[in-house]
């Protein structure tokens, strides 16, 4: 069974940090690529990273230059780095994956008070 379990969301000041790791179970994890997507309240869901295998990267712009994606495929882990956070950044971050159909993970809040 494919499972995604992310963790490290929490209350953060603007300007602050917050690392989210993604636990990924029941597939081939190093063959596929992970993404990161948030939802803020009272608007869609929208992609903020992704990353493929070995390494490749791809950011939203809203993020570019302050979020870092990683993954550590000895672990099954994918990691978002989130720095100089913004109010705006605020919402529930989900890892994803397709493998034979979308996966998502619970979510984790980020909650950046200004």
């Amino acid at each position: 069974q494919v499972q995604l379990v992310e963790s490290g969301g929490g209350l953060v000041q603007a300007g602050g940090s917050l690392r989210l790791s993604c636990s990924a179970s029941g597939f081939s994890f190093s063959d596929y690529v992970m993404n990161w997507y948030r939802q803020a309240p009272g608007k869609e869901r929208e992609w903020v990273a992704s990353i493929g295998s070995p390494s490749s990267t791809d950011y939203a712009d809203s993020v570019k230059g302050r979020f870092i994606i990683s993954r550590d495929n000895a672990k099954n882990t994918v990691n978002l780095q989130m720095n100089s956070l913004k109010p705006e950044d605020t919402a529930v971050y989900y890892c994803q994956v397709s493998v034979y159909s979308t996966i998502w993970g619970q979510g984790t809040q980020v909650t950046v008070s200004s």
